[in-house]
């Protein structure tokens, strides 16, 4: 689907699925996502790439390298279309990012995810792309910043997937707005 110079992104696969979890549902990587996974939300998690997929023709996809074709993680671009009524992003373009601990610090999510804007804004008919996590998870949103992208407080929201008490499922929001637009357009 996309390549970049060390990266394959791809529509995920059912047999990718043992390796979705080794990856994915571990306390580090879960850390700031409400911590380890039972199997049933992980079935949903993969499903839910696999039906984006299938719907919108992309989505958080399989990330491995290229030279080796190692899974490495999921990184993408999805419509966030799973989210509370009157969430200001519902059906906006999502990009994500996870990437398994071992290849932590070497620039994969950054690489993947300026792909997967370019594939975004080549493809999509959209005036924005936001990004969000909660306000703890600093290396995604110093990420966010990097790819130079504006933080939205207007746009925060609460995950329908956490109790309204649970700190995890307070969202921040950041948008990268279509070059030639302005943050007031998206």
């Amino acid at each position: 689907m996309i390549e970049t110079e060390r990266l394959r992104l791809r529509p995920w696969r059912p047999e990718d699925r043992p390796a979705f979890d080794a990856m994915l549902n571990t306390g580090p990587m879960m850390r700031h996502l409400g911590g380890i996974q039972p199997p049933a939300k992980m079935d949903a998690m993969f499903e839910r790439r696999l039906n984006d997929h299938a719907h919108f023709g992309h989505c958080y996809w399989a990330t491995e390298l290229r030279e080796t074709g190692e899974l490495i993680g999921s990184c993408g671009i999805r419509i966030a279309s799973d989210y509370p009524p009157g969430a200001l992003v519902a059906g906006m373009p999502e990009i994500g990012w996870r990437i398994a601990e071992p290849h932590w610090g070497r620039g994969y999510a950054r690489e993947a995810i300026e792909a997967s804007i370019a594939w975004g804004w080549a493809n999509l008919d959209a005036r924005a792309i936001g990004a969000w996590t909660t306000i703890e998870n600093q290396a995604s949103w110093g990420l966010m910043e990097r790819l130079g992208m504006t933080r939205r407080p207007d746009l925060d929201f609460h995950h329908q997937g956490y109790p309204p008490e649970d700190p995890v499922g307070a969202q921040i929001v950041y948008i990268l707005t279509r070059p030639g637009t302005t943050d007031q357009d998206a």
